[in-house]
């Protein structure tokens, strides 16, 4: 058993037999490259939950983007995806143009969203990301304010009337003008649905959808660059995204962007326990199913995960940024990929409680690591995979990105049953033991820091993972281990095992 403090209470350790199964012959879904995404939000240092300021200078507005650390934690992935946007997306306005005469500073506020007044993106900021995203190969998603022009109705929460797009038309000539490279253009932030703070009926937000990928398309007509429209960036309703996707209609979004919190809020008790309950992280399950089903009958679209903390209000102050969170973060995008999204973005890379970065000393947190061989390892073919041992071990299965075979991603939530992993080959005509080949299997084992899952010290094959002294992200090498023999998979741990023999036809 863990207790509140993370740390093992000494008991018997049991070990189990599990026969896992992977279907080789058709994958069931596929990813993105870059399904691994992170965010860059805009809160300022105020920005406060629970009697915590946890944000620092680590909004778009304060984030030193010169920082080594941060640079050189993006450039691994080589590349990472960046979604820039969030709650005060919708505030932001931007200095190019005629239509912005003056630029304010955001404040706090209890007239405005979230607590605050409107910002300004200035044109030398703007500049500033480009030079970081373009020196760190990032793929970068940008949020465009969907408020600007509408006026909010008396229940005071609703915006009416026609999106204003000549700011951020302003903006995006700006950035074709420069050469800046943009991936996607998302629209809005939370105000689909009921909405957050602010909400926009379905039926106007598809029409001002339409009004966005035209303007894309004329201003980027003799520009190498296509870039793709998102949208509506908020929670799932049913009934919402079925009338927004009608009304906008055939190749108009790319993709279907909606937010994951399934935790509930970061100042519950209970955090850590929900993270390790497998029949509590099955629960957010439906949503994706019903996610990828509507998205059946609109085949232009693909679903994406544009912002997912896991607890909301900036995450847990003891659990969000340790090594306990990866159970969550990697089930989830497990789960993901297998319902056919094809990114997903992790709040935060850096602010919060929540950040893939420390928010102060930019040093790696445990899942920045976990993202990291996600990103590596697991290609974009998504294999079904099946056991009947415990919920406790929870199993995903992707063809090998850039090399053969496949790889297992195997999350073991118990902390008292280790388990001895064999893999079946369901190849259609029957199912065999998978006996291995002449190629070792590499094995990538995650464990925490003296057994603690809430440390922030994550360890490699039982060996710390430090920054160099360069700064550099730490060089991570597997264990080379026999094929014939089972997969071990400790306590408390992730594991990442290739299996470079492994003749899958999907991955063929």
């Amino acid at each position: 058993m863990t207790t509140s403090d993370g740390k093992k209470q000494i008991r018997l350790v049991l070990s189990e037999n599990v026969d896992v199964t992977v279907k080789s012959v058709t994958n069931i879904a596929t990813t993105d490259d870059t399904v691994v995404c992170a965010t860059i939000d805009w809160w300022p240092p105020e920005k406060c939950n629970y009697g915590m300021c946890p944000w620092g200078k680590a909004g778009l507005f304060n984030l030193d983007l010169n920082n080594k650390i941060l640079r050189n934690a993006v450039k691994a992935f080589n590349p990472m995806r960046l979604r820039f946007g969030g709650s005060l997306e919708d505030q932001i306005v931007y200095q190019f143009g005629k239509a912005v005469k003056s630029c304010p500073r955001m404040k706090n506020s209890t007239d405005g969203l979230f607590g605050f007044t409107k910002g300004c993106l200035t044109m030398s900021r703007w500049d500033e990301i480009n030079q970081f995203t373009n020196d760190t190969r990032a793929v970068v998603t940008f949020g465009l304010n969907a408020l600007i022009g509408r006026t909010r109705s008396s229940d005071n929460i609703t915006y009416v009337g026609d999106w204003h797009h000549h700011n951020a038309r302003d903006l995006i000539k700006y950035t074709v003008e420069k050469g800046y490279n943009i991936e996607s253009w998302e629209l809005g932030n939370e105000l689909c649905g009921g909405g957050v703070s602010a909400k926009v009926d379905a039926a106007q937000y598809g029409k001002d959808t339409i009004v966005l990928r035209n303007m894309v398309d004329k201003i980027y007509k003799n520009s190498t660059q296509k870039p793709k429209i998102l949208g509506p960036g908020g929670f799932y309703d049913d009934k919402w995204f079925d009338t927004y996707l009608q009304v906008s209609g055939a190749s108009v979004i790319d993709g279907i962007t909606h937010h994951i919190y399934n935790l509930g809020p970061g100042v519950d008790p209970n955090l850590i326990y929900k993270i390790q309950d497998p029949f509590y992280l099955d629960q957010v399950e439906q949503t994706f199913k019903d996610v990828a089903n509507l998205l059946r009958a609109f085949p232009w679209a693909s679903a994406w995960i544009g912002e997912s903390g896991g607890a909301y209000n900036s995450g847990g102050r003891d659990v969000s940024h340790a090594f306990v969170n990866g159970f969550w973060y990697l089930d989830q995008l497990g789960m993901a990929s297998k319902y056919n999204h094809k990114v997903y973005c992790r709040q935060t890379l850096i602010g919060g409680n929540y950040g893939l970065l420390n928010t102060t000393t930019f040093i790696p947190n445990p899942d920045y690591y976990g993202a990291l061989l996600w990103h590596r390892l697991m290609g974009k073919q998504v294999l079904a995979t099946t056991h009947s041992g415990s919920p406790y071990l929870r199993t995903y299965a992707h063809c090998s990105r850039d090399k053969p075979g496949i790889t297992l991603l195997i999350i073991n939530l118990s902390n008292s049953t280790s388990f001895e992993v064999s893999v079946v080959d369901d190849f259609d005509m029957g199912a065999m033991p998978y006996a291995g080949g002449e190629q070792a299997r590499e094995e990538y084992h995650l464990t925490p820091k003296d057994g603690n899952i809430l440390s922030d010290i994550v360890l490699l094959n039982g060996y710390p993972l430090f920054l160099k002294e360069s700064l550099d992200i730490p060089d991570m090498y597997p264990l080379e281990v026999d094929p014939s023999t089972n997969i071990k998979i400790a306590p408390d741990s992730i594991v990442f095992a290739t299996l470079r023999d492994f003749q899958a036809p999907a991955c063929a």
